[in-house]
């Protein structure tokens, strides 16, 4: 097996591991609330004038998947909808009082994971984690280009 094949399944057992780990807290503090809603709970918690683009882009979806997911958050009061007075046009997203709480469960969960794997990171110097971010940046500027090449969105993978 070569460094990079190695390495790539490192990252897929680490990533499948912290899923595994985590997925039973998540499912019973976030009941009734799929990990898909609850992504676009958190993304629109974090960014201002969150719109239907914005989070299809950041999830890699298309504007039609992310159209049926918002929609169930507004069925069940946990964002709403908005226009700016600059653009009538676009509709925006925020979190109402249910969905700020919904996310602020999420947060801390996170913080308590991020607490939980400290034992680690506390260990891992700046010149490593320089090195980590710098080839994940490499990665991710590749990965970037190829799907620019290929000429591929998110909307085209679904259709494909």
């Amino acid at each position: 097996m070569s460094k990079q094949e190695q390495l790539l399944e490192e990252f897929g057992h680490v990533f499948n591991k912290l899923v595994w780990l985590n997925r039973g807290e998540m499912e019973e503090k976030l009941k009734g609330h799929k990990s898909s809603e609850v992504h676009c709970i958190e993304y629109i918690g974090k960014h201002e004038d969150s719109n239907v683009t914005k989070l299809a882009d950041a999830f890699y979806m298309t504007r039609g998947a992310i159209s049926k997911i918002t929609k169930k958050l507004l069925d069940k009061g946990l964002i709403e909808s908005y226009q700016s007075a600059e653009n009538k046009k676009e509709i925006y997203f925020k979190l109402t009082p249910q969905g700020q709480e919904v996310f602020e469960i999420h947060e801390g969960l996170h913080q308590s994971f991020r607490e939980r794997d400290d034992a680690v990171f506390e260990h891992i110097s700046d010149a490593q984690y320089e090195t980590i971010f710098h080839f994940l940046d490499l990665y991710r500027q590749h990965l970037d280009h190829e799907i620019h090449k290929q000429g591929i969105t998110p909307e085209d993978q679904i259709k494909s």
